[in-house]
């Protein structure tokens, strides 16, 4: 881990509150920090990881200003303990800078940790993925973005980086869900290559009408990014691509269901630059719907795996002449459906209703297509 030093800076706590005095209850009394000394992230349930920028974001200490507003939050969770290992520096070159989240990531997942990257662009969503491929670990993605990231025409790295990452080789992305897209930022024939690959695309209408539907697609996910342009530009001012978008509440329920998960190992907020924010509102977003993913992180700890039986309310129905079993945790409320291989996947409610009318669920049937 101290190996790691020559690629990261330290943070100043004191200098989040203006040099005034923190009260006993709020978070930055609770968090490992890393100030004089790196911190000891052995017992850590969540690393925070700051980066500096990258070569459209140099300056714009993004992971500070919302390290600022999270910081003076209230602690609630007393069963989930929080490091923060400072700021990835910007490298001279866009290369260097992945290359030094790359590299800090893919120890943190060696030691099997649950990391939040903060700040920068879009694009740093590649060095994460990046990370994984340097450990040849197969994961499912998903991405909260208002746009899909494939324009093949454009030069800003943040608007096509998703071609490199779907189509690179050798490629190491199972499946690839998109939530929140809307419709008139994308070019129709991106959605017809999305579904020709099998990958499940959501419309923001789709997903803010239920977004319950969303906590299984993000239960099976293993890398979350999440650009800021998904939240609509009234509760996040320093999203200058929409005025439409999730709401800060709806924003939070996401990042809570990722907390929920125990497959998710990395999560990343991008696309926030203090420049563009108004009041700090926007600071304030990002760090209240990083309060909620710690608050699912506690409640994941409360969940049963569906190995354990007698946690769970079991339920056998038939479709199209299939059987198949749909367990309920009697803990948090959570789904999961039995595959023909046996395999358990998460799912919903609505998909038990559904099997239980003769009708196929939806989810089961792209996890069949992809199999």
């Amino acid at each position: 881990m101290y190996d790691l030093l020559e690629f990261l800076e330290p943070i100043n706590t004191s200098s989040f509150n203006n040099d005034k005095e923190y009260n006993d209850e709020q978070l930055v009394n609770f968090i490992s920090a890393y100030e004089d000394e790196l911190p000891d992230v052995e017992e850590a349930d969540i690393v925070l990881v700051g980066i500096s920028g990258n070569e459209t974001m140099m300056d714009n200490n993004g992971a500070n200003a919302i390290r600022k507003q999270f910081y003076q939050l209230h602690y609630w969770h007393t069963d989930i303990q929080i490091a923060d290992i400072g700021n990835i520096q910007a490298g001279a070159t866009l290369d260097d800078t992945y290359a030094a989240v790359k590299t800090v990531l893919a120890e943190l997942l060696r030691m099997k940790k649950t990391v939040v990257l903060l700040g920068s662009s879009h694009d740093i969503t590649l060095a994460q993925y990046f990370a994984y491929r340097e450990l040849q670990q197969i994961i499912e993605v998903s991405v909260i973005d208002a746009a899909i990231d494939l324009k093949n025409e454009s030069n800003i790295k943040s608007e096509n980086f998703l071609m490199e990452m779907l189509t690179g080789e050798p490629n190491f992305i199972k499946h690839y869900n998109h939530i929140g897209f809307q419709s008139y930022l994308v070019h129709p024939r991106i959605l017809e290559t999305m579904d020709k690959l099998r990958f499940d695309c959501y419309r923001v209408g789709m997903a803010k009408e239920s977004i319950e539907e969303m906590e299984p697609v993000i239960r099976n996910t293993d890398l979350l990014s999440i650009d800021i342009s998904a939240i609509k530009w009234s509760d996040a001012p320093a999203n200058y691509c929409s005025p439409s978008g999730f709401s800060g509440e709806e924003a939070c329920m996401l990042t809570r269901f990722a907390g929920m998960s125990n497959k998710l190992s990395s999560f990343g907020i991008y696309g926030f630059d203090p420049a563009y924010d108004v009041n700090e509102l926007t600071a304030k977003q990002i760090a209240q719907m990083l309060w909620y993913f710690v608050d699912g992180k506690s409640r994941s700890k409360q969940e049963a795996i569906p190995e354990d039986r007698h946690n769970f309310n079991e339920f056998h129905t038939a479709f199209t002449n299939l059987d198949t079993t749909f367990l309920q945790s009697k803990k948090t409320g959570r789904w999961w459906m039995q595959l023909p291989d046996k395999k358990l996947i998460a799912c919903s409610y609505k998909d038990y209703v559904n099997a239980s009318n003769n009708e196929i669920p939806e989810r089961w049937l792209r996890a069949q297509e992809r199999d």
